[in-house]
Order: C-alpha cells, then structure tokens, then sequence
C-alpha cells in the first residue's frame, strides 16, 4: 500500500511539471564553520581612551562587534581546484573602565585577527565580461574578471569573555598594527585617533566568535518549474485600530520568561 502510495505522489508531482529552465546561480563548492576562541587580542584605543586607561584600577570589556570582516581569495600552488582564504576580522571593543569608586568610563578600541583556511573551489580559466544596462546610453562592460571563486563569510558578533591591562614593561606583544594597514572607513567608526604605539599600558581581550567560509562560483544549472511564484497573501495597509486591541492579539512570550531546557534546543 505504500509503494502504492508514493507512486501515485510521484506521478503527481510529474504531472505537475510544467517545464526546465536555465537559471544563473551561485552554488556552494566547499563550506566549514569554525568555532574559534581569539585569546589576548591586543585592542588598539582613541587618544582619550588611552590616557584614561593609564590611570585605571580595572577594567571590563562590556561589548564587541564586527565592523568588517575582509577576505581575499588565492590559488594554492600545486593543488589545482583548491584556494587559501585569507581573512582579517576588524572589531570595535567597548569597555567599562574603573579609575576610581565611582562608576565606569565607557570607551572603545580595535582589536584585529587574521586567519588563513583551505577550501576546495574547483577550477575555471575563462575570463568573464558583463554589460550594466544605462537608459539612454551605451551598454558598458564591465572589467574583466578571471573565474576564481567567491568568498562568502558569515559570522556573528563575538562573545565577550575577559579583559585585562597589562603594563608595559610586563607586555610581550607582537609587532603593532600598521596604522596605514587599517582602511580609513574602519578608523572613521572611531571618534578619535587610534592609539597604535607609544603607550605605557595596553588593553588586551578575549573573544569568542563563530563563522562560515564558503566558496562559491557562478554556474548555470537546469530546473524543473513547476509554476510561477504568485503571492498568496493579500497587502494589509496600516489601520486606525487600537494599539492596545493590536497588543491583546499577540501571544505571550513565554520562551523569554522560561527558557527552553538543553534537551528541547536539540
């Protein structure tokens, strides 16, 4: 009976078939995720910032969140199909600082990271030229562009774990930043100068971040159709009706009060 069943579904959806189409798409050759804890990220201040933290009893690292994430994509010698994917990750580090009993200064910093991964994105040698379509004027190509893959990351903002000063006579850090290195958009989500060397203390912080690197090309791929994507759902315009009868329509949100235990997240 239910071979029977899937058959007669079968041959529905076969029915249902209205015709192949050639569509132009992104497809996902190679894909990983990574789960990375970033451990004593040095965090480059503002000039007022900085002097603050030179008279600080502590410190706490309130909130962090990405402000660029860049990627550049490389061929991996000797491994045809392969590419290295370079990324640097640009975060804006808020801190609590305690100079006093009082409460907290709020400032903010710049912490960098860079990571190298291997991902697998097949191979393509042909060059590619699009027109972009202009009313009433000539159709202009595009520069060339050779088929590497695409790069696509997607990340969260971190997880902010800890924060500590460190004086510099005690500090072993690496080589600073090259303030030239740093894209003049990303020195413009600051209020100030950043602080890159000079300093008697510095900042360093712990984060935890998750991402997604993926490697995609443009291919052209045949598809059933089945029919056109026709909305169902009719336009609602904005009423006069009463806020609070609106309110009494909505459902209690019970998953913020309780929490779903682990057993019902998996």
């Amino acid at each position: 009976m239910t071979d029977r069943n899937n058959c007669n579904n079968n041959c529905n959806s076969l029915n249902s078939l209205k015709d192949k189409v050639c569509i132009h798409t992104d497809k996902v050759y190679d894909a990983c995720k990574e789960k990375d804890c970033l451990e004593d990220l040095r965090v480059y201040l503002t000039r007022c910032g900085q002097e603050i933290v030179d008279r600080a009893i502590n410190i706490k690292v309130k909130c962090a969140e990405i402000i660029w994430v860049y990627s550049d994509v490389e061929a991996v010698p000797f491994n045809r199909g392969y590419y290295t994917v370079d990324l640097k990750y640009f975060f804006r580090i808020g801190l609590d600082v305690f100079t006093g009993v009082g409460r907290p200064t709020y400032i903010e910093g710049l912490a960098t990271y860079d990571k190298k991964i291997i991902l697998y994105g097949s191979e393509g040698n042909a060059k590619i030229y699009t027109s972009k379509y202009k009313p009433r004027d000539i159709d202009i190509v595009e520069s060339v562009k050779t088929n590497v893959p695409r790069s696509v990351v997607e990340v969260v903002d971190p997880i902010a774990l800890n924060a500590k000063i460190v004086d510099k006579d005690d500090c072993c850090c690496a080589c600073p930043v090259d303030i030239a290195a740093i894209p003049g958009e990303i020195c413009q989500c600051f209020d100030d100068d950043l602080v890159i060397a000079g300093n008697a203390r510095s900042v360093f912080v712990t984060l935890g971040i998750f991402t997604i690197v993926k490697l995609e090309r443009n291919v052209q791929l045949l598809i059933p159709v089945y029919d056109y994507c026709v909305p169902e759902k009719e336009c609602e315009g904005s009423t006069d009706e009463d806020p609070c009868s609106i309110f009494r329509r909505l459902s209690f949100p019970t998953e913020e009060f309780f929490p779903p235990n682990e057993q019902c997240l998996k």
